[in-house]
């Protein structure tokens, strides 16, 4: 049997807009409900995450699971500059206590893509007040955070600031192939903030750090120029910022080739079924191996894995095959604390709406009715023998 570490974090994964359902006052509300918006469809309702959350924790607990990630949703907290929600902070609260009242471990990101609406209208996350804006928000949720285990600051930075890129690419009627090179200002401005957030978690909380995207790297014949420079950009920059963090959290789904004229677009015989992703569970080996060789000695929690597809036989066997890999980087060395599953839910997600199906548990869109799938008691007795039989 392949065997993890003593005390290895099972667990599995929701961010607050993709699942609570009526964030009205953040920035994807409204680009959802734009004119001639690239959402195929808006959030809405979600998965009625804001009442039902108990149920969630009780399918986590109840499978075997000893984690669960989730986000807190700054424009519930202040949904106005300044207007700070006692009833939302009570409520992210209770869910950390929920967590530890069930044996689960909370592992909780302070911003999971979205901002509040005034926010988005007074310089968004370039904007020259966010720092101080990051920093007053990081030290109001401090209450919240102080049973939890880990805290990041920022869900994916780097793919946050690859997201102007691509949007300015699609209004140009260009092929997007895969993740491009992030925005540098965007880049910088974003590793800024979570520094800012850093210095208010540090000494406040147990473990503080952000999540990053990690893909394996192949160059192909002639590729390998182009790999190195969008690596660097896109990965190597924002490991380095993390050097003095508590922990990376990881977040692998896929791999990113390279030719002589740039990125290449993966086979659609090999495509998941969102964003033109490779099927690639060995990915997460690969990334993981990477990460701990730019910082040696760090400690590192896969905060997101997994795949998006109708066919959960397909789900478990990628899941295994991705665990397998993982298991080979941590006996070369890599210092990896624990694997969170994306997701636990069938949630939306971003602009492909509720199309791919990533969840462990499926739910019904009009009674929110959760069916767990035999993925989540497959994991959970992966969880139970910390290994894979």
């Amino acid at each position: 049997m392949t065997t993890f570490p003593d005390g290895f974090l099972w667990g599995a994964a929701t961010a607050a807009h993709q699942v609570e359902g009526g964030n009205v006052n953040n920035d994807h509300w409204e680009m959802e409900h734009a004119a001639h918006s690239p959402f195929h469809e808006p959030s809405g309702d979600a998965c009625d995450s804001w009442h039902r959350w108990p149920e969630d924790l009780d399918l986590v607990a109840g499978a075997g699971l000893t984690a669960y990630r989730f986000s807190l949703e700054w424009s519930r907290i202040e949904p106005e500059e300044g207007e700070v929600s006692r009833a939302a902070l009570d409520h992210y609260r209770r869910i950390v206590d929920g967590c530890r009242d069930r044996g689960l471990t909370p592992v909780v990101t302070l911003v999971h893509f979205t901002q509040p609406r005034w926010l988005l209208h007074d310089g968004g996350w370039t904007g020259p007040k966010t720092g101080d804006r990051i920093a007053r928000y990081t030290e109001t949720v401090l209450p919240v955070l102080a049973d939890a285990e880990y805290v990041a600051t920022l869900n994916e930075p780097n793919l946050m600031a690859a997201q102007p890129v691509m949007g300015a690419m699609a209004r140009r009627g260009e092929e997007i192939k895969g993740l491009p090179r992030p925005d540098q200002e965007v880049a910088e401005a974003l590793l800024g903030l979570h520094a800012r957030s850093m210095e208010v978690l540090r000494g406040n909380v147990r473990n503080a750090g952000l999540t990053l995207v990690g893909r394996e790297h192949i160059a192909e014949e002639g590729g390998e120029e182009h790999l190195r420079a969008e690596r660097a950009a896109f990965e190597d920059q924002f490991l380095e910022a993390a050097r003095g963090d508590d922990f990376v959290g990881l977040q692998i789904y896929t791999a990113a080739r390279f030719g002589p004229d740039g990125l290449i677009a993966p086979a659609l015989e090999v495509q998941t079924l969102a964003h033109g992703m490779e099927r690639r569970p060995q990915a997460l080996g690969a990334a993981v191996t990477r990460a701990a060789e730019v910082l040696p000695g760090m400690p590192l929690v896969i905060t997101e894995n997994g795949i998006a597809t109708a066919d959960d036989d397909d789900r478990i066997a990628f899941t295994r095959d991705a665990l397998t890999s993982l298991a080979a980087a941590i006996d070369g060395g890599a210092d990896v604390r624990g694997y969170v599953h994306w997701s636990l839910l069938d949630n939306f997600e971003w602009m492909l709406g509720y199309l791919p199906t990533f969840g462990l548990v499926a739910v019904d869109r009009q009674t929110f009715a959760r069916t767990p799938k035999p993925s989540l008691a497959w994991l959970g007795g992966v969880a139970r023998r910390n290994g894979l039989a």
